[in-house]
């Protein structure tokens, strides 16, 4: 299975509590902060929630569908 890199460049002060809780999921507590989590639909449908505070390598990992 392939991994997606995803790293905090955006502060979620001032979002809502669910994007949150989102970025939490992902294992993202402060700015600059990377993980590398396996690819998977979830993972996926949870960074296209947060896309506007996060990067993703690879680029296509925040395309839906």
């Amino acid at each position: 299975m392939s991994k997606i890199t995803v790293k905090l460049v955006k502060s979620p002060i001032g979002f809502p509590q669910d994007q949150r809780d989102t970025l939490r999921g992902l294992g993202l507590k402060k700015i600059n902060q990377e993980k590398v989590l396996q690819d998977s639909p979830c993972i996926r449908g949870m960074i296209f929630k947060v896309k506007h505070l996060i990067t993703a390598d690879p680029p296509e990992a925040t395309s839906r569908g």
